[in-house]
């Protein structure tokens, strides 16, 4: 199969996975499967071939960045369970002050979704969320959105979260890491101070059921007190900040060319998959004790968590591997000489893309992984490479997988039932909030691409 009916035949496939996943509630790992077997065999490949590219786009790309994923949730699982995420949030909310509560939610939630996932990172702050809206008097609400908001931004744009390392691996980024860190602060900054706007002008109209309840275990003190003692900021903040650093360090190595022994080993210790490792390492330093209990079952929990996303990172790895095994980067190179594929237009075909995918079945990272795949052939045809380049592209397509979340995100009804918000008020919240965030991303994104690519 060739030419137009190449790109029909992909077009089924993705329809297929949303339909897969949505209505048939089928697991994306074996949808994205699935998929890539029955493009492949339609297509007209050689079978062996077919099975192939399916094992080398699954295994391939996680050499890439599997252990990342990996060491990125367990660094997650232990901030959740050592009281570290709350540290962080007392830590900024002393930084920023109680006069403005939603604006410290924002920034908590901002930071913490860094390695946990959004959903998780909600859920635990989500006490925290409701005693500093009973202490600063402010709607809960207002602190819902500013609270989801904030973890959806770097959820979305800023690694080392799986869905922007799985595009970055997509789209053969996986070593510009550092530059894609950055331009997701960038990106990801705007879109929380959307989010921020948005509690505060949407947030204090909306009174969820009983809010105004005396409620003892909503009393802010009364949280930070059962929790015990809470790590010290530095040890709450290294697992973080230690890898972006490292990280950061690298890529301005490259970039400058700087050789030499001191640099190799600066090189080496900001490969992605050494500094996270190295995150791991001052995560250890969180742990009460060091016993069965700390060093197997919440390293065990975090790579528990991992594995879903490693398969379905794989899985959109075989997926893509296929279609760029099939005759499309030749429609795709005639394509790309017409007006709408080349110039900054071009950085919109992967945010419809995704937000397409995002609205009609509810993942956000299963959006950034089949959208990755399915617009790698097209950076190769048009020539699309480099460090920045590259990094707008993942920001383009994690600014559509902001759009929307609704009844299909399992998001959605977390925000929606740890805020006792009905389904109407969390379409006001969330949903709205999540489609603006999304529009301001893509709208920054344009801009950086104007100005810089």
């Amino acid at each position: 199969m060739e030419g137009f009916g190449l790109i029909v035949l992909i077009a089924a496939g993705v329809l297929f996975i949303v339909f897969a996943t949505a209505k048939l509630k089928l697991h994306p790992f074996l949808s994205l499967l699935m998929a890539a077997f029955i493009i492949g065999i339609l297509a007209g490949l050689p079978l062996p071939e077919v099975v192939a590219a399916v094992n080398g786009g699954f295994g391939g790309l996680m050499g890439g960045i599997g252990l990342v994923i990996v060491f990125g949730t367990i660094i997650g699982v232990i901030l959740e369970k050592s009281g570290a995420a709350l540290r962080m949030a007392e830590v900024v909310l002393r930084v920023v002050g109680e006069k403005r509560p939603q604006m410290a939610m924002s920034l908590i939630g901002a930071i913490v979704s860094i390695p946990v996932f959004c959903d998780s990172g909600y859920v635990i702050l989500s006490s925290l969320k409701k005693a500093l809206a009973k202490r600063a008097k402010v709607t809960v609400a207002s602190m819902a959105i500013a609270l989801s908001t904030g973890l959806f931004a770097t959820h979305t744009l800023v690694p080392p979260t799986p869905g922007p390392i799985a595009a970055a691996g997509n789209i053969g980024a996986e070593n510009y890491l550092g530059t894609i860190i950055l331009i997701g602060f960038v990106v990801a900054i705007p879109a929380i101070i959307a989010g921020y706007l948005w509690a505060i002008k949407v947030g204090p109209n909306i009174q969820v059921e009983g809010e105004n309840d005396h409620d003892p275990a909503y009393d802010y003190e009364e949280i930070l007190k059962a929790f015990g003692d809470l790590p010290s900021t530095f040890k709450s903040f290294a697992p973080i900040v230690v890898p972006i650093v490292l990280i950061g360090f690298s890529s301005v190595i490259t970039f400058a060319g700087w050789t030499g022994t001191v640099f190799d080993v600066l090189q080496f210790l900001g490969a992605p998959v050494v500094a996270l490792l190295i995150g791991v390492l001052f995560a250890f330093l969180l742990m009460p004790e060091y016993s069965e209990a700390t060093l197997t079952d919440w390293v065990g929990a975090g790579i528990k968590e991992s594995a879903p996303i490693l398969l379905i990172t794989g899985a959109g790895g075989a997926f893509g591997s296929v279609i760029k095994a099939t005759p499309v980067a030749d429609f795709i190179q005639g394509l790309g000489e017409g007006a709408f594929f080349t110039g900054a237009l071009f950085i919109l075909i992967p945010f419809l893309v995704a937000a397409a995918l995002k609205t009609a079945q509810g993942s956000s990272t299963a959006a950034l992984v089949i959208t990755s795949t399915l617009v790698a052939p097209l950076l190769t045809e048009l020539g699309i490479s480099g460090a920045l380049p590259l990094a707008l592209v993942v920001m383009s397509i994690g600014a559509g997988a902001m759009v929307v979340s609704h009844v299909n995100d399992s998001y959605f009804w977390v925000v929606k039932e740890f805020s006792d918000m009905s389904v109407t008020q969390a379409y006001k919240a969330q949903t709205a909030g999540t489609l603006i965030q999304g529009l301001v991303a893509i709208t920054v994104t344009f801009i950086l691409w104007v100005v810089f690519v």
